[in-house]
């Protein structure tokens, strides 16, 4: 099987030489991919590494701290988020316990191995073992500890991926919000992003959506297909696919609890190629064209609606199939690839270019829409969050209005208002932060 992943490897790089960026990935720096490891009949981690490098794929989630991926990743330009197991999550709420999984688990590989995040848990808000919610936030926080300690907390973000049932409203965008029965540790846990300049993530699968209503959800929404989509009353911000709309009803449900600026990555997002009998859409040429259209959208480099120029950061559910998971078949058929490292499908790896104008006329138009939407929103943003009024000191000649550029400044909700002359030329106000795409190499 090795011999065979570097001769597919090899065919690969000869095939994406013909690309207009010598390969499909290339430039696409908000693209990652999860590397489960879940089966029996896995390549070997080098092996691995071959294969992203042919695709030109830089980010990658693992669901461990593996040291033989770890190893097999130093010197490469992969950059890795590692996991913490739910169920070190009680341990590691002691400082010195923490102090010591990082000097183990991390310190020995790094910056050798770029590792730039931790993922604390998995879903531990959604979690069916309730006991496990009181212990994230001080998990999270020793683990950080540790890492200051060390000198690493400038490299190495701490977050924590949240299941979309952490919402108990996402439909229409703007009326997200969390469930009230998280709401104190969603809180601790949002202030600690917000005093670290860390990402939330969340993982969000359209599929799901649509495999339980099929007679009510679009799958050309759901798939990034061509279609009408949606416009939230509120906003009147128009959405042609599933997953932004869940990214922003996200952002929304955050600011409600009193934070803005805090970035929102996508942790995980695929389509099963394959499934049961009563997983409705689960099939190779629908999986295809989700994973397809989502890496059109990356070479775009494009937000959501709400923050159109922040470019969105989306991490694909998976690299391989994973014969060992337990669950319905999808569960086993996530993958891009099969273990011995061919393609489960074609995602339209030639006809993947990216140039330079696509990007242009995407911004332009973009920027353009939030401008003709710009005093539609400014009476509902006041009605959504008046709070976010307070610390925006207007003079009689100044008025409050929407951003549409997703950046971070100096007040509560700032990534929702600034500060422009009446009837004239927009005014920014002082930013300030660093997100994840600003993290030193």
């Amino acid at each position: 099987m090795a011999l065979l992943c570097i001769r597919i490897a090899m065919i690969l790089v000869l095939f994406l030489a013909f690309s207009e960026n010598h390969g499909f990935l290339r430039g696409v720096t908000s693209l990652g991919i999860n590397y489960g490891q879940v089966g029996n009949n896995l390549p070997q981690p080098e092996k691995v590494l071959d294969l992203l490098s042919s695709l030109k794929l830089t980010k990658a989630r693992i669901y461990d701290t593996n040291p033989q991926i770890l190893t097999a990743f130093a010197n490469s330009n992969v950059e890795l988020i590692v996991t913490v197991e739910n169920q070190m999550l009680a341990v590691l709420m002691d400082p010195q316990q923490a102090f010591q999984w990082v000097s183990t688990h991390i310190k020995p590989y790094f910056p050798a191995t770029r590792i730039t995040g931790i993922a604390v848990g998995n879903e531990v808000f959604t979690d069916s073992d309730a006991t496990l919610l009181a212990y994230l936030v001080p998990a999270i926080v020793s683990i950080h500890g540790a890492l200051a300690q060390l000198g690493l907390d400038s490299y190495i973000h701490v977050s924590t991926p949240n299941s979309l049932a952490v919402l108990t409203e996402s439909y229409p965008p703007s009326a997200g919000s969390f469930k009230t029965e998280v709401s104190g540790i969603m809180s601790q846990y949002l202030q600690f992003l917000s005093s670290t300049k860390a990402p939330f993530w969340i993982n969000a699968y359209p599929y799901f959506a649509y495999k339980d209503k099929p007679d009510e959800v679009p799958l050309d929404y759901v798939l990034f297909n061509p279609n009408s989509g949606m416009i939230d009353p509120h906003t009147k911000l128009h959405y042609d696919n599933m997953l932004y709309a869940q990214v922003d009803a996200v952002i929304f449900a955050i600011a409600r609890m009193g934070f803005d600026g805090i970035e929102v990555g996508v942790s995980e997002t695929g389509w099963p190629s394959k499934g049961d009998a009563d997983e409705v859409g689960a099939m190779v040429d629908n999986a295809a064209a989700y994973n397809k259209n989502i890496l059109r959208r990356q070479f775009k480099n494009e937000g959501t609606p709400l923050r159109p120029n922040m470019r969105l950061e989306i991490y694909l559910f998976a690299l391989f199939n994973e014969d060992m998971k337990p669950g319905p078949t999808s569960e086993r058929n996530y993958g891009l690839f099969q273990p011995d490292c061919t393609m489960v499908y074609n995602v339209g790896i030639s006809a993947l270019s990216s140039p330079s104008s696509s990007t242009s006329s995407a911004s332009i138009s973009l920027t353009s829409s939030a401008t003709k939407l710009k005093n539609q929103r400014i009476s509902m943003y006041r009605q959504l969050f008046p709070q976010s009024i307070a610390p925006r000191r207007a003079t009689p000649d100044q008025e409050l209005i929407p951003r549409n550029d997703g950046r971070m400044n100096d007040g509560i909700y700032s990534n929702i208002f600034h500060l422009a002359p009446i009837g004239g030329k927009e005014r920014h106000l002082p930013t300030f932060g660093r997100g994840i795409h600003h993290r030193p190499s």
